[in-house]
């Protein structure tokens, strides 16, 4: 690492703790702006790019090893900071194929609709000729569209897809924000989980008090989370860990309860 960028990251913790205000988020931005400045020089991966990281850790350490105390926080917002700045394009281009995920999954939900539409014109065609035919074969006729519109399998094949997506979603935001995603890529994830989060959200008279109450939760978690990336707070990675934890918990309460359905109806 350049000596003067080593300099410039002394330079600049010494005039924060000069000012009283060395934060873990200042840190973090210190590190961040200076490898950035020199980390384009460097080919992705390569042997210099790992050097320049460690260089910019070490300048950390050094500076606030004088303090005697415990510089966890200190030395993980370092890191947080440089993983930012090496990772910056890459996370541009995986903010960008997201978008077009997100696009390529409405045109299918789209295509889906149209499917299913073709299918309701078709039973109700189907439904409309019956009633021409005599009572036994109307019933007949009524009860195979029933039984295959009110098919519980596609159902839950519909929901466990939405639940596999929010949790997916939630994951995605998890791993962008420990590594150095952006706010926006962030918030496109958590965008993401509301929406599946929502298609695999049951009718409220349809699940036990518990689940209620979680479902509740996660929406305000959801909300939190969304909150404290826009406002870049520094605990945005313990409130997404919260909310991945609160999602597969809920998921997991609503099997239990659906199994428990199933059993009674056996």
């Amino acid at each position: 690492m350049p000596n003067n960028i080593k300099e410039q990251i002394k330079a600049d913790l010494d005039l924060v703790k000069e000012s009283g205000q060395l934060r873990v988020d200042r840190i973090r931005e210190i590190v961040k702006n200076a490898v950035s400045q020199v980390s384009t020089e460097f080919k992705e991966g390569s042997y210099d790019l790992r050097i320049l990281v460690r260089e910019a850790i070490s300048t950390v350490i050094e500076n606030l090893q004088e303090r005697g105390s415990d510089m966890k926080e200190e030395v993980t917002a370092s890191i947080e900071g440089a993983l930012e700045a090496v990772n910056s394009k890459r996370h541009e281009s995986i903010a960008k194929t997201q978008v077009e995920v997100q696009q390529l999954q409405a045109q299918l939900d789209e295509e889906e609709n149209q499917i299913q539409q073709e299918v309701d014109g078709i039973l109700a065609e189907i439904k409309q000729t019956g009633t021409a035919k005599s009572s036994q074969a109307q019933s007949a006729i009524d009860a195979a569209i029933n039984a295959i519109e009110n098919s519980e399998e596609a159902t839950l094949l519909k929901k466990r897809y939405a639940q596999l997506q929010a949790q997916l979603a939630i994951v995605r935001a998890n791993l962008a924000a420990r590594y150095g995603g952006r706010a926006e890529e962030v918030n496109n994830y958590l965008a993401d989980a509301k929406k599946w989060y929502e298609q695999a959200r049951p009718q409220a008279e349809t699940i036990a008090g518990k689940v209620i109450d979680k479902h509740a939760q996660l929406s305000d978690k959801l909300g939190e989370a969304g909150g404290s990336v826009a406002r870049r707070e520094h605990q945005v990675k313990q409130v997404l860990k919260e909310l991945l934890m609160a999602v597969t918990s809920l998921f997991k309460d609503k099997d239990s309860v659906e199994n428990g359905k199933q059993v009674v109806r056996k």
